[in-house]
C-alpha cells in the first residue's frame, strides 16, 4: 500500500503594515466607501500600485472589496479588523446604493480639502466622524450636529450633519454640503436656518451640479435671511472608471492574483472640480 504524503498547509502571507497603510486605512475609515482612484489621489501613486495595495490590505482582512455595478470597478470599505488596527472608534460603514454617487463625491471633496483647494485647513471632519461623536455621552451633551429645532423619535435634539466640516488655520469653521439632488423647500429652509442659528458656523458652501438645485439653495437662504452665510458653487466631480478602462483591468488583474501586464499604462486620477467662479479661500469674500 502506498502512503500518500500529507500536503503541508499553505502558510498565509503576512502583510507588513506601514505608516502609509495606517494613514490610508484612517482615510478610508472616515468614509462610507472609497474607490481605487481616491487612493491614487491620496498617495500620489499609479493605478497598478493603488490596486495592488488595496488588494493586499483586503487579503489581510483590513478592507473589504465590493463590486457593486457591472462593468465598473468595485469600492472598498474598512472592516472591524481594519478599524481595530488603527484604533478607530467609528462603526463599520454601510452602503446605501441610493447615495453611492454622493459618497464617491464626498471622498473627492475630502481629498480636495486636504490638498488645500479650499485654503489652508487645520482639520477636516467627515459626517461619519461627527455622527460618531454625537453618539457618545459627551456628544449628546454638546453635539457637533446642527440643531434644527424640536426633537427626534428618540427624544433627542433633531440634528443635521454636513458632509464635511473644515476648520481653517485661523480656527473658523465651515460646513460643506454636496447637494446632488433637490430637497423639499421646507426641509432645505429648516437646514439652512439651523446653520444661521449656530454661532459655531462661519460659512456654508453648497456644491451643486444642477442649476435648479443652485437656485433652490439660494432661494432658501434668502427666505430665512442668511444669504450672507450661504455660498453656492457648481462642481464637476470625477466619475468612476468604466468598462475597459485601465482601472477596471487592473482590478481584474489583482482579483486573479497575478502581476499587471508589462507596459500597461496606469489610469490617472481624475481632476477634482471645475468652479464657475474660483472658490479661493472658500470664496467667502467673493461674489456668489
Amino acid at each position: 500500500m502506498i502512503e500518500r504524503e500529507t500536503p503541508k498547509p499553505r502558510r498565509r502571507r503576512v502583510t507588513r503594515i506601514t505608516d502609509r497603510d495606517r494613514n490610508l486605512l484612517w482615510f478610508i475609515s472616515e468614509h462610507r466607501l472609497v474607490l481605487a482612484t481616491h487612493v491614487q489621489g491620496l498617495l500620489g501613486i499609479s493605478a497598478g500600485a493603488s490596486y495592488a495595495r488595496l488588494h493586499a490590505l483586503s487579503q489581510a482582512g483590513f478592507l473589504i472589496h465590493r463590486p457593486l455595478f457591472q462593468g465598473e470597478p468595485g469600492c472598498y470599505q474598512i472592516t472591524h479588523q481594519g478599524l481595530a488596527l488603527i484604533g478607530s472608534d467609528l462603526p463599520r460603514p454601510r452602503i446605501d446604493l441610493r447615495g453611492y454617487r454622493h459618497d464617491v463625491g464626498v471622498a473627492w471633496l475630502s481629498l480636495a480639502a486636504r490638498n488645500g483647494v479650499f485654503g489652508p485647513m487645520r482639520e477636516v471632519h467627515a459626517e461619519r466622524r461627527l455622527r460618531s461623536h454625537d453618539g457618545t455621552a459627551e456628544g449628546r451633551a454638546d453635539p457637533l450636529g446642527v440643531r434644527l429645532g424640536g426633537f427626534g423619535p428618540s427624544g433627542r435634539d433633531r440634528l443635521h450633519y454636513p458632509d464635511l466640516v473644515l476648520v481653517g488655520a485661523d480656527g473658523r469653521r465651515f460646513a460643506i454640503e454636496l447637494e446632488l439632488s433637490p430637497k423639499g423647500r421646507s426641509r432645505l429652509e429648516r437646514i439652512i436656518a439651523g446653520y444661521g442659528a449656530d454661532p459655531r458656523v462661519d460659512g456654508v458652501l453648497y456644491l451643486v451640479d444642477d442649476a435648479r438645485v443652485a437656485r433652490a439653495v439660494r432661494a432658501a437662504a434668502a427666505n430665512v435671511a442668511v444669504s450672507h452665510l450661504v455660498h453656492v458653487q457648481r462642481v464637476s466631480l470625477p466619475g468612476a472608471d468604466r468598462a475597459g478602462s485601465p482601472g477596471l483591468r487592473a482590478e481584474r488583474v489583482m482579483a486573479g492574483a497575478r502581476q499587471p501586464p508589462a507596459g500597461e499604462r496606469a489610469a490617472r486620477p481624475p481632476q477634482f472640480a471645475r468652479w464657475d467662479r474660483p472658490a479661493g479661500r472658500l470664496g467667502l469674500d467673493r461674489e456668489r
